[in-house]
């Protein structure tokens, strides 16, 4: 019988770098990555964040990073020279070959520019928020619904590894407790503290709460723009879970933190090192009345939310799955940020 050939298949991660190497027994040859399959993309708007999409793009073994547009011709250039890509300043002129695309423009060009692209049936990673307001999330909605494109909402914390672990092990939550604090930065002042940072925390929530919202309270004020910078909501649900969800950035030093506590149970998570802590009760030892407290770390291996967001995005396309984060999950987390944003309004 004749020896059996072997091949190596290189495995990348969304940084594009080698992480491991498997033995696969299919083929005679090597397999080139480069030669596999690869989606076309075009990343729409290349400002700050923008321009992180096109790297990681450019950096992924299974895309092609086709063109950026963007009506600074200058940050256009600025990323075909570093990237080698074709650039724009009008969406019209695309290449009609075009797969997939990263919305990163303000959000009030939301729905105008994600309408085109479902129309035609492009795949859409959208930013976070999905729109300004509930009604234009509905029509960006339904545009991916009649187009059966793949509608993919940038809520970057639900791709934090610890995160994903938290959702893996919170059993019935009965009280959550966020904290999102940040520094004040210029960007994205255009809009308020709950449509900028608390949305992620929102989202969250309302992934691990298997329950109808039932009651929302909200307080908040302006401290140095014109809109509010810093935030409070108590939502409660159907099921008697209560979140509790604070949202700043005008704080001294950042903290990032959520708390999720059920039954016998309690998970600690910092977001910014994606380390998970565990209490529950042990054994009640001879001669006492309550069980021992165990404290312990969950093991996490970080990884960077935005990579393993935009990977998640073309294994979607690639295999045609609903993403972890649908349009409707982010409609969703909009309609619930507008009654906070009205009940602090109430408050005010």
């Amino acid at each position: 019988m004749a020896a059996q050939k072997y091949s190596l298949v290189t495995i990348y991660e969304s940084a594009g770098k080698v992480v491991d190497t498997v033995i696969d027994k299919s083929s005679d040859s090597p397999i080139d990555p480069a030669k596999s399959r690869k989606t076309k993309v075009a990343v729409i708007g290349v400002g700050y964040l923008g321009k992180i999409h096109a790297r990681i793009y450019h950096a992924m073994g299974n895309v092609d990073l086709v063109a950026v547009v963007d009506t600074d011709i200058q940050a256009v250039e600025s990323v075909c020279e570093q990237f080698g890509c074709q650039g724009m300043t009008r969406i019209e002129d695309l290449p009609r070959d075009i797969e997939a695309v990263s919305i990163v423009v303000p959000t009030s060009l939301h729905l105008p520019v994600s309408e085109y692209f479902l129309q035609r049936k492009v795949h859409t990673m959208l930013e976070k928020p999905i729109a300004p307001s509930v009604v234009e999330s509905q029509k960006i909605v339904d545009a991916a619904e009649e187009s059966r494109a793949i509608l993919q909402i940038g809520h970057l914390e639900r791709f934090n590894a610890g995160v994903m672990k938290l959702a893996e092990l919170a059993d019935d939550p009965r009280f959550i407790e966020v904290h999102r604090l940040g520094t004040f930065v210029e960007r994205a002042t255009d809009v308020d503290v709950v449509t900028d940072l608390m949305i992620h925390d929102i989202d969250i929530v309302l992934s691990l709460v298997d329950s109808p919202l039932c009651h929302v309270s909200a307080t908040g004020t302006s401290v140095v723009t014109d809109h509010v910078d810093i935030a409070n909501a108590r939502l409660e649900f159907e099921n008697g879970a209560v979140a509790n969800v604070t949202a700043s950035r005008v704080s001294r030093n950042q903290f990032r933190r959520i708390r999720v506590f059920s039954r016998q149970h309690y998970l600690g998570l910092n977001f910014a090192d994606q380390q998970l802590e565990e209490v529950l009760p042990g054994e009640i030892k001879p001669g006492s009345r309550f069980p021992e407290l165990i404290n312990r770390k969950i093991d996490v291996k970080p990884q960077l939310p935005l990579n393993a967001e935009l990977d998640h995005f073309i294994q979607c396309v690639q295999t045609n799955a609903p993403p972890l984060v649908t349009g409707h999950h982010g409609l969703v987390a909009v309609k619930v940020a507008e009654i906070v944003r009205q009940k602090i309004a109430d408050s005010m």
